[in-house]
């Protein structure tokens, strides 16, 4: 099925939070509507190709926040969008946690290369 898009979006977030679930889907979100901004500004092409491909997203999982930061520099690395999601501590968390990352819109093969080992949450 992913050979079908040309681009995707990838959304990670931490396991260890223990948060719940509305608030992983909002963590997502705020990744997801983020990043597509950050590709919409530095690559339009991609995020324009994205749009009319579907939009795809992948949600996954890391154990930790090491390992999410670890995804941040890679993709920094690596030239693709990314937004590091800071929650505001209003809810289940403390001010300032890191709780997700959203990597592209970019081309799927270079999404991959930094995600395709995660498993999905």
């Amino acid at each position: 099925m992913s050979q079908e898009f040309k681009y995707k979006q990838a959304l990670i977030i931490r396991l260890d939070l223990k948060i719940g679930r509305g608030k992983i889907a909002i963590q997502c979100s705020h990744a997801a509507v983020s990043a597509a901004e950050e590709a919409r500004i530095r690559f339009p092409q991609w995020w324009k190709a994205w749009l009319e491909d579907g939009q795809r997203k992948i949600a996954l999982k890391v154990p930790d926040l090491d390992a999410l930061l670890n995804l941040e520099n890679n993709a920094r690395r690596n030239r693709l969008p990314f937004y590091l999601v800071r929650d505001r501590g209003l809810t289940q968390v403390p001010p300032d946690t890191i709780t997700c990352v959203g990597i592209g819109p970019a081309p799927s093969n270079l999404v991959d290369n930094l995600t395709g080992d995660l498993a999905l949450l």
